[in-house]
């Protein structure tokens, strides 16, 4: 049977993981990147290096990208993908960007008759690495049936959000709501200290009542109590502040563009756009915790 090829462009901390794991699944990856370090670690794991974009998408059966911002996204298809394919690839754009762009380069992949889905992740590096990350996914119902197989081979929750840049407005909806809940999460603990209750009896009994959120019980910011997590490791690794600055930003971006009111959005971004200006970009964003001290 013949393998089905993959080129994959974006070998970040993400992309390198979600490579890794195509390869371990049997499809033959051809992957680019400007990183040198990033194309070694892929060539280690099984992809074939290509020189350029252009080389890496030619004669490709799919093509996903990995990219930082919207501007990444819209540049690399217009001017190195695109016009380089064939007629039957399907496009897979796996960044986290703003709605728009999302759209914008769909419509001009299919006006030159391809096919392509926006289908940000969620999970983190470790679900990359371990090939568990949810995927949602953005576009037509057939491209989505046409996904599934290379999607479930990175993930191991596929969900059709709807049409063109439908995958991006779960993204920023969802992590908007989880930029404000940790926000809450850090406040409950840091008043439940100052009131004079333990953190391990706290979660006991918040973990199991109405106040139960994902930011407590699976990802809680305080070392030594749950399920081991960031703050256990002074919050290094995890999920950068400057990644959920940088989602919250494209959710207020979007608020403001279909004119919804995101009171607690706001608030949140401007607590991260603080935490980060304070040296604190690099660190988990549980770590926006330590703003209560």
């Amino acid at each position: 049977m013949t393998m089905t090829t993959v080129a994959f462009i974006g070998l970040g901390n993400m992309g390198s993981g979600m490579a890794d794991n195509l390869v371990k699944n049997s499809f033959n990856v051809t992957a680019f990147d400007l990183s040198e370090a990033a194309l070694a670690k892929a060539k280690e794991a099984g992809c074939t290096i290509a020189d350029s974009t252009e080389h890496a998408v030619a004669g490709a059966d799919i093509v996903i990208t990995m990219l930082p911002a919207g501007k990444h996204v819209y540049d690399i298809y217009t001017s190195q993908i695109i016009d380089k394919v064939g007629a039957n690839t399907l496009l897979i754009d796996c960044s986290t960007i703003d709605v728009e762009t999302a759209k914008t380069v769909s419509q001009i992949a299919q006006e030159k008759g391809l096919k392509m889905l926006d289908a940000p992740v969620s999970g983190g590096v470790a679900a990359a690495a371990g090939g568990t990350l949810t995927f949602m996914v953005g576009g037509d119902s057939d491209a989505f049936e046409r996904a599934k197989g290379v999607l479930s081979a990175m993930g191991k929750k596929i969900i059709h959000a709807g049409g063109h840049g439908a995958g991006q407005a779960a993204k920023i909806c969802n992590n908007m709501l989880l930029g404000a809940t940790m926000i809450a999460t850090c406040e409950s603990f840091q008043l439940a200290e100052k009131l004079g209750l333990d953190a391990q009896v706290f979660f006991d009994i918040a973990s199991n009542a109405s106040g139960q959120t994902w930011s407590m019980t699976s990802y809680c910011p305080v070392k030594g109590v749950g399920p081991q997590s960031p703050a256990d490791n002074d919050f290094n690794g995890g999920f950068a502040s400057a990644l959920m600055l940088k989602d919250l930003t494209l959710a207020m971006q979007g608020a403001k563009g279909v004119n919804a009111q995101v009171p607690m959005g706001e608030l949140a971004a401007k607590w991260f756009e603080m935490h980060c200006e304070e040296g604190n970009a690099a660190m988990d964003f549980s770590s926006i915790i330590n703003r209560l001290a």
